[in-house]
């Protein structure tokens, strides 16, 4: 007989949008344990399993915290309500909850506007009246509007409403049939139940009682406030995303570049300040999937990508919505794990606005050992192996526009763009192999530079701070001799120090922000730069480090910027709060620039 011995969920806290797949153990009649499914078209001694979710609603819907959104709201500002924002930005927890996320509160209110109360007591009409308990303008008997009772996905219903009605005005609504269940906005504020019953394959009868689980109230997901695009040109003008994509003229293309926190680094013991359900990957792949196909870019370079979620999820996510996926996993001669968790660099394309020509694979561990067969001697190469191969790559990809800048003087010119994707290796006392990895690639792409006039972009990241020798190399196209980095290199393997050079114009495209153009945004923006680097205060933010690590790098003979996205500053994380968090599923933040090709002057 088959039976059910064990069912949970890896979160019992449900978000809107991020599917639950229950974890059912079961025992087959020969009394083998399996997590295997068991179809109605697959039976086991004529029994299969039948999964049920309900939703299970009270007569008084909840409302939940928008800071904390697995605590239960006490509070809405009223404010917000007049401002006609969105009502789930409203609640709060607690009067401390509403007053420690003021100062990022308002930035909603000063966005939509809001009217200050006719009689100019705003103070009141922004933060409610709070009576001698402590509870604000909602109670604990807070309700909203209640769901409707027909069961529908889009306007299709899926179905009866017929439903279990149980004692104290509770109400079950049969919402799922599947093992998976998506929850929904009609969700929100309510416990779901999954139910898994062997069923008899001949009768449709359950053999023996059902196995159920109760889930948490359903909470939205949490929604960071939008980055936009602040020109670099002297225009004070910003702008929102448009829903088509289309944030650039014909002649320009957006790149971006996110280090997106591989799942198998995302640890509860490396990230214990984010919730435990923020951290789950089937809350983070979502949160993510929303946040890069917001940004709409022609050109995204992810880094972190695990081998099985590339194949699995982006890759194919991302082809719904127009892009062409190539990858690159990292090598696995250091990696001792499951080889389908070892992440790698991603780079995806536009199909309508670029066509892919070709592609290179950097592989630093075959660089070293073709350095250590050149330079080392036979009895140090175990050594010098060990600390030169460390499996990181890079990801290179040439393609061929769709659209063209150069006018009627160059007619049908192609327009090729060559983009690197990379992410150098993590660890800070390896400085000659952060150096040293850094150089081998960019010396790959002088290689491709003189075989063809083509842009390039050098994105990724490269676990280097701005003035390291790494940035520098990178940005002033050489090293000076007394780095203190170059201190470090007990191989030799940066002697001479005069071959840390390369001839690729290449500046970092965020220091547009601190070079060129006037205005309110760019000072907003000035004010998140490092004045004596020209780079973000930082690109990486976790409670034991604070830095910038990312950078987009271009050919400035070749391309100009025209617009960048802006800058996250702390206040924007909110208080005492680094990444990942709820609103942000990586340590990283997204670095996204938009570019123009310069002309090609004609010889």
């Amino acid at each position: 007989m088959l039976s059910v011995i064990r069912v949970h969920l890896p979160s019992d806290i449900p978000i809107v949008g991020c599917e639950l797949t229950p974890y059912v153990l079961l025992r087959r009649p020969d009394k083998t344990v399996t997590t295997d499914d068991v179809p109605e078209s697959a039976p086991i001694d004529g029994q299969f399993l039948r999964y049920k979710w309900y939703r299970i609603q009270n007569d008084k819907k909840v409302a939940v915290c928008s800071v904390h959104p697995s605590e239960q709201a006490t509070l809405q500002c009223l404010g917000c309500v007049k401002a006609k924002l969105p009502v789930s930005k409203s609640y709060h927890c607690s009067p401390k909850c509403f007053s420690d996320a003021w100062q990022h509160h308002r930035v909603l209110h000063d966005r939509a506007a809001s009217a200050v109360n006719e009689n100019g007591n705003e103070e009141e009409e922004v933060f409610g009246r709070f009576n001698s308990s402590g509870s604000g303008v909602l109670n604990t008997s807070l309700s909203g509007s209640v769901s409707s009772t027909s069961l529908t996905n889009g306007s299709t219903p899926l179905y009866p409403a017929a439903v279990t009605q149980r004692s104290g005005g509770e109400t079950w609504f049969e919402v799922g049939r599947s093992k998976t269940y998506t929850p929904t906005a009609d969700d929100i504020g309510h416990v779901l139940k999954f139910e898994c019953a062997v069923v008899d394959v001949e009768t449709k009868v359950p053999v023996g009682p059902p196995n159920a689980i109760l889930t948490s109230r359903v909470i939205p997901a949490p929604s960071p406030s939008p980055r936009r695009l602040v020109p670099v040109n002297g225009v004070d003008v910003m702008g929102n995303i448009d829903s088509d994509g289309r944030i650039s003229s014909s002649g320009t293309f957006t790149v971006l570049s996110y280090n997106i926190l591989s799942d198998v680094y995302a640890t509860s013991e490396s990230y214990s300040y984010c919730p435990s359900w923020a951290l789950s990957w089937p809350y983070r792949r979502q949160n993510l999937l929303r946040e890069i196909v917001g940004y709409r870019a022609d050109i995204v370079c992810l880094q972190e990508v695990q081998s099985d979620h590339f194949d699995e999820f982006f890759a194919p996510e991302l082809d719904k919505h127009g892009y062409q996926a190539l990858y690159k996993r990292k090598t696995n001669e250091v990696y001792s794990g499951n080889t389908q968790t070892i992440d790698g660099c991603a780079t995806f394309f536009r199909r309508d606005r670029f066509s892919h020509v070709k592609k290179y694979e950097v592989e630093f561990n075959k660089a070293a050992q073709s350095l250590t067969d050149a330079m080392i001697p036979t009895n140090q190469k175990k050594s010098a192996l060990n600390r030169l191969v460390k499996d990181n790559v890079a990801l290179i990809v040439v393609l061929e526009a769709k659209f063209s800048n150069q006018g009627v003087d160059n007619p049908g010119k192609r327009q090729l763009l060559c983009v690197a994707n990379t992410h150098v290796n993590v660890h800070q006392d390896l400085k000659d192999v952060k150096l040293w990895q850094v150089h081998t690639l960019l010396k790959g792409l002088e290689k491709i530079a003189a075989s063809a006039d083509i842009p390039m972009l050098v994105c990724g990241d490269f676990n280097s701070v701005p003035g390291s020798a790494p940035h520098t190399l990178l940005a002033m196209g050489k090293v000076d001799p007394s780095h203190i980095d170059l201190q470090v290199d007990p191989l030799n393997i940066l002697r001479p120090l005069s071959k840390l050079i390369h001839q690729l114009p290449l500046v970092s495209a965020y220091s547009s922000f601190a070079r060129l153009g006037v205005g309110l945004g760019l000072e907003q923006q000035r004010r998140r730069m490092d004045p004596t680097t020209n780079e973000p205060l930082f690109t990486n933010c976790t409670r034991d480090f604070i830095g910038t690590l990312d950078y987009i790098f271009y050919t400035a003979d070749s391309l100009t910027v025209e617009s960048l996205l802006e800058l996250l500053d702390e206040e924007s994380l909110r208080k005492d709060t680094a990444l990942p968090s709820p609103e942000w599923s990586s340590d990283h933040i997204a670095l996204l620039a938009e570019f123009r090709c310069k002309p090609r002057i004609r010889r």
